[in-house]
């Protein structure tokens, strides 16, 4: 992803929110603006904290509040190291929404440049984990059962190399892939093959790694094919 400062505010794909089952906005895009700590936040991740459109705006604090004691200090530490290197982040940890309910959500953040291409933020996504996993997969495999046969291998790579890097189950994994199939239109498999491929290019020590691949997996849809097929 290498979003700018005047594109506006990506909301989620209608058809990715109306297939997961059980929740109603398991996945929305934020919006973080590194010099006065601004943040801009989807209806949906609004709804995944427990609030109504437009009632509350984000802030930092507001954020770190919801988090999960046991991971607030992470998170922080993690938005600290973004606005100060200027780094892509991303962050597996569990939040409280005012009702008092627990989410385990993936945050997955690239790099948001300005009009002269200086970073000036980050723009991403949260990803609830616990929002509708066995009936995404249950439609999702219903609907490509022709494509996996004959790209099984690859998409069970692309799933692994999720599991690794976040730390997520494998059906968890397999959801992040068909979020980016459906908001990139790209087919799972063309999808899975294109990050399979390139996650021999990654580099350098784990940290350098776990940047590499946020950016790889915003960004791979724009890949050219290799040996893919349609």
């Amino acid at each position: 992803m290498t979003d700018t400062a005047e594109s506006s505010t990506s909301t989620t794909p209608p058809a990715l929110v109306q297939i997961v089952a059980g929740r109603p906005h398991p996945i929305g895009s934020f919006r973080f603006f590194f010099a006065d700590q601004r943040w801009e936040w989807s209806d949906e991740v609004a709804a995944l904290h427990g609030y109504a459109p437009g009632t509350v705006e984000p802030t930092t604090d507001l954020l770190l509040s919801h988090k999960h004691p046991e991971d607030r200090d992470a998170v922080a530490g993690t938005l600290a190291a973004a606005v100060r290197d200027g780094t892509a982040f991303c962050s597996r940890h569990r939040i409280i929404d005012t009702a008092g309910a627990e989410h385990h959500v993936l945050v997955v953040g690239d790099r948001l440049y300005n009009s002269t291409g200086a970073t000036i933020g980050a723009t991403g996504y949260y990803i609830d984990l616990d929002g509708g996993l066995a009936d995404l997969r249950k439609q999702v495999l219903d609907e490509t059962v022709p494509e996996l046969v004959g790209a099984r291998a690859k998409i069970e790579q692309a799933k692994g190399a999720l599991m690794l890097v976040y730390g997520i189950t494998a059906d968890q994994a397999f959801a992040v892939l068909q979020w980016r199939s459906q908001e990139t239109n790209t087919k799972l498999r063309v999808l899975a093959e294109k990050l399979a491929a390139a996650l021999t290019a990654l580099g350098g020590g784990p940290l350098q790694q776990r940047t590499q691949f946020d950016h790889l997996l915003l960004t791979i849809h724009q890949h050219p094919d290799q040996s893919v097929t349609a």
